[in-house]
């Protein structure tokens, strides 16, 4: 399935990054085990939100994937959200609008400017979630 591939390309787009940085950073994937850093660090949840794959020719032969990837900055809770918004900025700078990502024969393409939502305050994070959309068209 394409939004396989799609995932592989935007996460490890995003984890070659998260990785080199002067501090680096972890990611929580989906479905996959984490434990929050010990010591309050940042770190990135990362999640692919596809929406209804359609096709727009008469014949059936196109496919258009769209969705939406949202990489959502956790921080510790009461410390400002400087840090969340420098983070965000970096990842913005990752996946401009109109990038595309090539897998073989496959390519998908940012589709929009990250977005920041509200961040949403817990006892002890703050997240911040960021997205952008994205689309992907096979024949």
């Amino acid at each position: 399935m394409s939004e396989r591939i799609i995932r592989s390309l935007f996460e490890g787009r995003l984890k070659t990054w998260a990785t080199a940085r002067a501090l680096p950073l972890q990611i929580a994937y989906e479905d996959v085990a984490f434990t929050p850093p010990a010591d309050g660090a940042t770190y990135l949840r990362a999640f692919l939100l596809p929406a209804n794959t359609t096709s727009e020719d008469l014949e059936g032969k196109h496919t258009a994937y769209r969705g939406v990837f949202q990489v959502s900055v956790v921080t510790k809770a009461g410390i400002g959200r400087g840090a969340a918004e420098s983070v965000a900025d970096e990842i913005a700078a990752l996946f401009p609008n109109n990038q595309g990502l090539t897998k073989t024969t496959f390519t998908v393409y940012v589709r929009s400017p990250m977005a920041t939502a509200s961040p949403q305050q817990g006892d002890t994070t703050t997240t911040l979630p960021l997205s952008f959309t994205y689309r992907a068209d096979t024949n």
